[in-house]
């Protein structure tokens, strides 16, 4: 990879254009963590990728100390976030305040929450190698099998599945591919699939991810709009895992991932939700969002359109809150947005 300062676009947007000067790639050029992750690894897919919206990955937790001239203003313009500033958690599901909004199931067709997860003592994905990734995999499932109640299930690696489990996984909506080309540029996808799978409890409302973005993709779901049992569920189920592991966390950027966009929490909080009718006035509908800090999608996720009037609804901010207020902000608007599709 070439170590001169990249030619981008001119219609290009995204915050690696906007923060990398030549004098901040001069100063990093050179430098490796400790892992071996360079800057030109860090912005190799915003450099492939310039339509990127950030375009830059972290290797490590070092990497966003040792490339802070460049991590910091992003994170900044992203999260509002300052260098000096302190995350602090709180995933005690009795301060929140968050009954089901709607008991009737008349607008919220399912609830989801998710959070990411690394080790401690090893590399984040782009940095990774294959041999630390088995062992990611080893560790992870071997904690998932130790679950019980509520918690307990199967574990499903990606390599050898049978086509019986593979076509099951599809129907229920939990089986994750190779990533996007902004993964597959950041490292993300090498080694494909060795290394990765899925668990989810017998209740299918309990699922883990193991080495897709992040090392453990942590989710809990279930039908209807009863976002206080699905927070509770998956804070037991994050306590249960710290028994046996020890993520990476900074006191000032919280969960460390690859992407700057999850910091902090690492969480999102989403419900699948109706609303026909705000959604033909999106000027009402985005202002209940804006005001409660909410990220609206199609129901397929980023850049999909809505279906049959549904919406999935997000919490916007990570990175200095902490998971009850994530959680707190989804619920809060989410009731918002039900009172205005009544009121139409």
């Amino acid at each position: 990879m070439s170590l001169t300062f990249p030619t981008f676009p001119k219609n290009c947007r995204s915050l690696l254009c906007q923060y990398l000067t030549p004098e901040i790639f001069e100063a990093l050029k050179d430098k490796t963590t400790a892992n071996g992750y360079t800057l030109a690894q860090a912005i190799h897919s915003g450099v492939q990728n310039p339509d990127s919206s950030i375009g830059v990955y972290a290797g490590d937790a070092e990497s966003y100390t040792l490339f802070a001239p460049l991590f910091d203003p992003i994170i900044k313009a992203y999260h509002g976030f300052d260098p000096q500033s302190r995350h602090y958690s709180n995933f005690n599901p009795d301060a929140l305040n968050a009954d089901n909004p709607d008991p009737e199931g008349a607008y919220i067709v399912s609830t989801r929450i998710r959070v990411g997860r690394n080790l401690a003592d090893i590399p984040l994905g782009p940095a990774i190698s294959k041999a630390q990734r088995n062992e990611v995999e080893v560790r992870v499932s071997q904690a998932l099998s130790r679950l019980e109640g509520d918690l307990g299930g199967s574990y499903y690696p990606l390599q050898g599945m049978r086509d019986a489990d593979t076509a099951q996984l599809i129907s229920d909506h939990f089986l994750f591919k190779a990533g996007d080309r902004f993964l597959e540029a950041a490292g993300l996808n090498r080694d494909w699939p060795e290394g990765r799978g899925i668990f989810h409890n017998n209740d299918k409302t309990f699922l883990v991810w193991i080495n897709e973005e992040d090392q453990l993709r942590i989710i809990s779901m279930q039908h209807g709009g009863n976002i206080g049992e699905v927070f509770s569920r998956l804070a037991r189920a994050v306590k249960a895992l710290e028994q046996s592991m020890t993520f990476s966390y900074s006191d000032h950027l919280g969960y460390i991932t690859s992407c700057p966009t999850n910091l902090g929490t690492a969480m999102r909080a989403s419900v699948h939700i109706k609303l026909p009718k705000l959604g033909s006035d999106m000027k009402a509908f985005e202002a209940i969002a804006d005001a409660h800090h909410l990220q609206i999608r199609g129901i397929h996720g980023e850049h999909s359109q809505s279906e049959g009037g549904i919406y999935d609804i997000s919490n916007r901010r990570r990175l200095g809150v902490s998971e009850v207020q994530c959680v707190q902000d989804m619920y809060d608007g989410v009731v918002a947005l039900i009172e205005a599709e009544r009121s139409r």
